[in-house]
């Protein structure tokens, strides 16, 4: 169960930030604020699961708390951790899946 909410959180939020701002911004939605709104909650997701995942709470998630709380995370591991430092960070799992989005 946890890993189908894992994809799921990671579908929505790479889905998310494929989606130009405009688009995201229903009618009628004073300056865009709802598709923000629903942008921020999504990265929230991820944030609070990072750092759920992120045992040792130093702001680096390792293959092994990768595996363990973010699965499909830990399924790019080796595509996130660009510098092959053997972590990645929030930032670094934020740049892939913008990255993946944008080359859909």
């Amino acid at each position: 169960m946890k890993k189908m909410i894992a994809a799921f959180v990671l579908c929505i939020v790479a889905a998310a930030v494929s989606v130009p701002a405009s688009a995201q911004t229903p009618p009628g939605a004073a300056n865009g604020t709802r598709g923000n709104a629903r942008l921020e909650r999504m990265m929230a997701q991820v944030q609070s699961r990072f750092a759920a995942a992120n045992t040792t709470h130093d702001g680096k998630l390792t293959r092994e708390q990768a595996q363990a709380g973010m699965p499909r995370v830990a399924q790019h591991f080796d595509e996130i951790d660009t510098q092959k430092a053997g972590f990645v960070t929030l930032a670094q799992i934020e740049d892939f899946m913008r990255a993946r989005a944008a080359a859909r």
